[in-house]
């Protein structure tokens, strides 16, 4: 069984800054992390590889410096891994992104199973993993907390759902997104880091993955962002005098002038 993984090189904070003429983030000086729900996907890549015997290849989008994320990947138990950068890559929506995973997936041919987390840090929408299973035209499962079992041909999971769980079974092959909930990250084995260390890890351009220009990046993007700011938050407060009853009273007056009761 061939599993591919997809990772996503994010912000290791939440305190960026956002390049006013472009309304993207501004990266540099900022140190990059492993998107934290992927790193589930990949731990579960790798459990299902010692359960039944599967190749694991992670796969990312994003500058060459994501080399290293993948690396990582590697030394957690991955057995291959491909980036895909590419200038033309550049201001994807989650459409064109997907698009460009979709396309290197078709590339690689031999999958049974796409695992991705849940969903970003910094987008946050959820939207890749549903979509790059729209595009390969196979089923899609969301929120899987739990791999029951994977024989002929089928995959059982467990969902889960807003009052409990859900069991699902499809067919192979599948993507499904993962939460948190589903396993623990271990730690890269000194086994993993000397192989990492010396893995050649190919990186595909549009031209590898049989892309057409105007179908990625921004150029291939359904959604753009007109304007980002920070709100502006302003905070007056007022003490009010007298004894408890009196406190009391003039918030109630308070409120009603303000219509909130």
């Amino acid at each position: 069984m061939n599993i591919i993984v997809c990772l996503k090189q994010v912000p290791s904070t939440t305190e960026v800054k956002i390049d006013p003429k472009t309304n993207t983030l501004i990266r540099q000086g900022i140190k990059s992390i492993v998107n934290p729900l992927d790193s589930y996907a990949l731990e579960e890549s790798v459990r299902l590889k010692e359960r039944y015997g599967s190749r694991v290849t992670a796969i990312s989008m994003g500058p060459p410096q994501a080399t290293e994320m993948l690396r990582d990947a590697i030394s957690s138990g991955a057995d291959d891994a491909i980036l895909l950068s590419d200038i033309a890559f550049a201001g994807s929506d989650t459409l064109a992104t997907s698009t460009t995973l979709a396309k290197a997936i078709v590339k690689i041919k031999n999958y049974d199973l796409v695992i991705c987390g849940r969903q970003t840090l910094d987008g946050d929408t959820g939207q890749v993993g549903p979509e790059i299973a729209e595009m390969l035209g196979i089923p899609f499962i969301a929120y899987v907390n739990k791999i029951e079992e994977i024989a002929n041909g089928k995959l059982r999971v467990q969902r889960m759902v807003e009052d409990g769980y859900e069991t699902i079974e499809t067919s192979l092959p599948a993507v499904i997104t993962v939460v948190k909930e589903i396993n623990v990250p271990r730690m890269p084995s000194l086994r993993g880091l000397t192989k990492a260390k010396s893995a050649q890890i190919p990186t595909w351009t549009t031209q590898e993955i049989n892309a057409e220009k105007e179908t990625v990046g921004q150029a291939g993007s359904a959604t753009w962002v007109v304007k980002v700011f920070y709100p502006q938050r302003v905070q007056l407060a007022e003490m009010l005098k007298g004894d408890p009853e009196t406190q009391a009273k003039a918030l109630v007056e308070k409120l009603r002038e303000a219509k909130l009761i």
